[in-house]
């Protein structure tokens, strides 16, 4: 088969690669119909997630149809259409049991690492995929559900979701900043909606970027590359600050952003993927009375998003911006890679 094989930083190539087979009882094999290109790929290619070793196939989701099913899988069949999570769950662990898939103590990839495809095992950016646990990792797709709209909850729905609105504690009434309107960030504008906040501050360097916030739940937007762009947030706030300030990019700048709008009493969630260390100015922050969360998603939340989506409560096909063929794989990142001349969000790669 083909898939997008890591050659350490800076390195991948669209190559052929051995079939995966049925290693455990519990595995299934998947042909893949659709993938798509996360965020994270790209900080992997820059070396930022060192674990990844050369000759892995990246990506971790996926819409696709089962081929083959191991003998202890119960819940799906060959044939069956399916939503691979980006997260590898057993079940049966006290993490697994407590909700917090993201640390499974399995030891496919390693014990208390939930996030494997595409990082300690190889990934659904194929032709065919090994899904691990699939009882718990994978979720029969409803009828009518298009792919480009179900790959959205492969990853970015249930992390914006997880990490940023129910970790931030957004609650009705909220004036929520998100800091970076990427994919993850929009993710988050979109779910915020759900628990009710009253204004959602879009904040980016890029106008267009800005532009599609206005689409997928924000209120207002502000540049952050104005001089007074703090100045424009809080006169939002009458002065005092947001309530949740949500990092959705992974760089310093914007978790320090995150720090100086947020108000006493107010939560930080950091979403974004961070590659460096980021300065924590406690000698400012003890005294505001706030709450600092991170995290790595658990996709506990994707079978209530899929019935959102599959009810059109929630548009997640909007991510979608452009199409390829897996054969077409470098273009789609190339694409991907260079988004803020594409306007590329989410690139949809299918069969």
């Amino acid at each position: 088969m083909k898939a997008l094989v890591y050659h350490g930083p800076g390195s991948k190539a669209w190559e052929d690669v051995p079939d995966p087979r049925i290693q455990q009882p519990t595995d299934v094999i998947v042909r893949i119909d659709t993938t798509t290109i996360c965020g994270t790929d790209l900080h992997i290619l820059k070396g930022d997630v060192p674990a990844v070793t050369e000759g892995r196939i990246l990506g971790h989701e996926g819409i696709g149809t089962v081929t083959e099913v191991g003998s202890a899988v119960s819940t799906v069949a060959v044939g069956d259409r399916v939503l691979l999570s980006c997260i590898s769950a057993c079940g049966a662990c006290s993490y697994c049991h407590q909700g917090l898939y993201a640390h499974c103590l399995a030891d496919e990839g390693a014990s208390g690492i939930g996030w494997i495809f595409g990082h300690l095992i190889d990934g659904t950016q194929a032709e065919l995929v090994r899904v691990p646990f699939a009882d718990n990792s994978v979720y029969k797709l409803p009828e009518g559900v298009r792919d480009e709209a179900a790959v959205m909850l492969s990853d970015i729905l249930p992390t914006s979701f997880e990490i940023g609105v129910r970790y931030g504690k957004v609650k009705p009434g909220d004036v929520v900043a998100v800091v970076g309107s990427g994919p993850i960030g929009l993710a988050a504008m979109m779910t915020a909606t759900l628990y009710g906040a009253a204004r959602i501050i879009a904040l980016d360097l890029d106008a267009n970027r800005l532009q599609q916030a206005l689409s997928f739940g924000a209120t207002d937007v502000v540049n952050s590359g104005d001089p007074d762009w703090r100045e424009q947030v809080l006169a939002m706030t009458d002065g005092l600050g947001v309530d949740v300030a949500i990092e959705a990019v992974g760089i310093p700048a914007t978790f320090d952003a995150c720090t100086t709008i947020i108000r006493p009493g107010g939560t930080i969630a950091n979403v974004g993927v961070h590659g460096a260390p980021v300065e924590l100015q406690l000698q400012d922050l003890w005294i505001m009375d706030i709450a600092i969360t991170m995290g790595l998603v658990s996709t506990s939340t994707t079978p209530m998003l899929l019935k959102l989506v599959a009810q059109h409560k929630l548009a997640a096909e909007k991510f979608a911006t452009h199409h390829f063929k897996l054969d077409e794989m470098m273009d789609a990142y190339d694409t991907f890679g260079r988004a803020a001349e594409t306007k590329a969000l989410k690139v949809v790669i299918s069969r």
